[in-house]
């Protein structure tokens, strides 16, 4: 089994921009994504990528801010994010899924790292 640690988190103000890094150890990089988890709700979809990078797919409410990439040579994952708004505040965890077309379900993912703080003050 794959284990995931995030870093790259912070406070930033709105318009702003971040890059979060997700380093993989273990089995090679499988599909990947990126979850958000705000104090007091549930973890929700916010990037994903497939194995080979060719199509990465996005919430609607970051298409145009956020960049989802990996490197499978250095087993890492990013995600740029930029123009970041309060809402998108939270935890941002780093997750990995054995299939190869996973959905936007935190249950498609069977690997989560352990999250990196993101908060954007207004």
């Amino acid at each position: 089994q794959a284990q995931l640690v995030e870093s790259g988190g912070g406070l930033v103000q709105a318009g702003g921009s971040l890059r979060l890094s997700c380093t993989a150890s273990g089995r090679p990089l499988l599909s990947m994504g990126w979850f958000r988890q705000a104090p007091g709700k549930e973890r929700v979809f916010v990037a994903g990528i497939n194995r080979s990078g060719s199509s990465p797919y996005y919430t609607d409410s970051v298409l145009g801010r956020f960049t989802i990439s990996r490197d499978n040579a250095e087993k890492m994952v990013y995600l740029q994010m930029n123009l970041l708004k309060p809402e998108d505040t939270g935890i941002y965890y780093c997750a990995s899924s054995g299939r190869p077309w996973p959905g936007r379900s935190a249950d498609d993912y069977d690997t989560y790292g352990q999250g990196t703080q993101v908060t954007v003050s207004s």
